[in-house]
């Protein structure tokens, strides 16, 4: 299955320079979730879309360095090196026993980091997104959170670089607020940057009361457009990538139960497309 995994491929240790940092959802919203693009000179660094870095955060405690993965949401690859591109939310964790807040420690590094400075991460981990040489084929992206961070850097490489696509394109992705939509938010909206190809829709599901950690209904929006969604999956050569948190696995397992009958039939379905590589997912 194309996933995420630790592979003996990212032993390497690379440096990068910091380009640009900018913030992608509003001053408003309390989530600060950040655009990093980066710069690296080496040859021997592989950068493609939906692959994996995994930063080298200054350690704690004794530990030289803090670890933490992130996808690759875009790329350009040449003769001198590669710019990258990925997605950063601000994290804090709460402390169970006590209440207390701290500051996630890879998240509030990356976050705080000024243009011209440096990291070291090591990779590239997992599997790229690869895109089907046949443009008749449908391609169906879910995605939750920062998860939708690949999935822009895919529609550019769909629509830009390789042409007229004829294949259906869909794009499922869950935020908890529209302010947090990332790249379909009103001040970032790159992915509207391809609402006029006929073959592209994206469908936008918030969370219905936010203020309470309710989940994002990503599975609802699924399953109303279940007969497309079902379609897709069983059309020659199509492609399907989720992208997000681990949580979501069992959700969109779930949902495409019910949208295929039965857990079995499902089942059977998916393993058809992990054997074939048609199936690639990045969730951490």
């Amino acid at each position: 299955m194309n996933s995420l995994t630790d592979g003996a491929g990212d032993s390497m240790i690379f440096g990068a320079k910091l380009i640009s940092s900018e913030r992608i959802t509003p001053e408003t919203s309390k989530v600060e979730v950040r655009k990093l693009v980066f710069r690296t000179d080496s040859l021997y660094f592989d950068s493609q879309v939906g692959s994996c870095i995994r930063v080298l955060a200054p350690g704690e405690y004794g530990s030289a360095h803090h670890t933490r993965l992130y996808s690759i949401a875009d790329t350009e690859q040449s003769d001198t090196g590669a710019q990258f591109e990925i997605c950063v939310r601000r994290c804090f964790d709460i402390d169970e026993a006590s209440g207390e807040e701290f500051a996630g420690v890879a998240s509030n590094y990356l976050c705080d980091l000024k243009p011209g400075d440096e990291i070291k991460f090591s990779g590239p981990v997992g599997y790229p997104f690869t895109i089907p040489k046949n443009s008749n084929a449908d391609l169906l992206m879910i995605g939750m959170g920062t998860g939708v961070a690949p999935f822009r850097g895919l529609a550019r490489m769909i629509y830009e670089k390789h042409g007229d696509w004829k294949g259906k394109v869909r794009l499922f992705h869950g935020a908890r607020t529209g302010l947090e939509s990332l790249y379909m938010n009103d001040i970032n909206n790159d992915i509207g940057n391809y609402f006029d190809q006929p073959t592209f829709k994206a469908f936008q599901v918030l969370s219905p009361r936010p203020a309470f950690d309710a989940p994002i209904a990503l599975d609802k929006v699924l399953e109303r457009n279940s007969a497309e969604v079902w379609e897709m999956v069983n059309g020659p050569d199509s492609q399907v990538y989720m992208a997000g948190v681990k949580q979501m696995h069992d959700m969109i397992d779930n949902t495409m139960s019910r949208i295929a009958g039965s857990a079995e039939a499902w089942t059977a379905k998916r393993d058809e497309l992990i054997a074939a590589g048609r199936w690639m997912e990045v969730l951490y």
